[in-house]
């Protein structure tokens, strides 16, 4: 999307100062671009079996933003595909489509409205897997919550599962593949009352059994409970990920909601790998776009008429670009 009111964020950047809970980012390290794009010019979904695919460039960009050439034909970057691991449109579905109030921009709408995977849970998401040892690497995507997303604050129970992007390292459902270990990024709420949507996070080794039974074992948690996950308004997010045990690894997330200034929501410098992975080989299988929770969220929005849903726009992924 093209930059708006920036002479308006600007003036508001300026005012704000330097908010101890609401630091502001500014990156020590460009790193190399390694894709991008908007959703626009010719970029579709097209179907692939019973899941997705984006394919096309995005031509109001100069460069890295076709999503074949650029992204499943990169030398370090596996195929990308949108999953949902069952059901049909009735139930979910990843379309492009005009901005809701700005039909000029183009944007990646996910629509969950069944449990599409074995009537026990939703998945919508965006795999980029079969990646070649991502020690190091950076995602900013744009992201809106409609209205509809406020029904989730009145969710009658506390909410733990509402994954919103991923991350294997490695993954958990090959038994080819030891010392299985994710960090997850949901949004969270804290009670069973109505309560604001907080941003939550965490890592877990998994053990993979003979039968395809899985134990997680969580190595780390953290919550924002001082920064609302914004909803009816656009932000971005910044996120970076680096492989390393307690004393180097880190895990960065910023959000910048529109017209304000950045926000700092996790500054993890913990383990994120598994912890028993003699030579960790760097992140292979990771998930930047994700709409994935339980059947009991689901139906609750269904019986007050109202649908989860989320739109992305402005997907860009680097390698060896840190924040500061």
């Amino acid at each position: 999307m093209k930059p708006r009111g920036f002479l308006f964020i600007l003036l508001v950047l300026l005012a704000s100062g330097c908010q101890p809970t609401t630091p502001v980012k500014s990156t020590s390290s460009p790193g190399e671009l390694l894709f991008q794009s908007g959703f626009e010019s010719d970029v579709r979904v097209v179907a692939r079996n019973a899941d997705d695919d984006l394919v096309g460039a995005d031509r109001t960009l100069p460069n890295h933003n076709d999503w074949v050439t650029d992204l499943d034909n990169h030398p370090l970057i596996g195929n990308f595909n949108l999953q949902y691991q069952g059901g049909d449109t009735t139930q979910r579905f990843a379309r492009i489509i005009p901005e809701p109030g700005n039909p000029a921009n183009k944007v990646l709408h996910f629509w969950l409205d069944g449990p599409n995977v074995d009537n026990s849970k939703g998945r919508i998401q965006g795999n980029l897997y079969g990646n070649q040892g991502m020690k190091e690497f950076y995602q900013s995507v744009r992201v809106f919550l409609p209205e509809d997303f406020r029904t989730v604050r009145t969710f009658p129970k506390s909410i733990h599962w509402l994954t919103i992007a991923e991350f294997w390292n490695n993954v958990t459902w090959s038994q080819q593949v030891p010392y299985g270990f994710r960090i997850t990024l949901g949004i969270g709420k804290p009670t069973g009352q109505e309560s604001d949507l907080y941003f939550i996070l965490d890592a877990q080794d998994c053990e993979l059994f003979a039968d395809g039974s899985q134990k997680y074992t969580t190595l780390w948690a953290e919550t924002n409970s001082a920064v609302k996950v914004p909803i009816g308004q656009w932000f971005t997010m910044d996120y970076y990920y680096k492989e390393g045990d307690h004393a180097n690894g880190r895990f960065y997330l910023s959000i910048t909601p529109e017209g304000e200034p950045e926000k700092v929501i996790f500054d993890v410098r913990k383990i994120t790998h598994n912890s028993h992975d003699p030579a960790p080989d760097g992140v292979t299988d990771f998930n930047p776009m994700k709409l994935y929770t339980s059947k009991e969220l689901i139906h609750y929005m269904k019986s007050q008429g109202k649908t989860l849903q989320v739109y992305w726009d402005d997907f860009k992924l680097w390698k060896d670009k840190r924040p500061h």
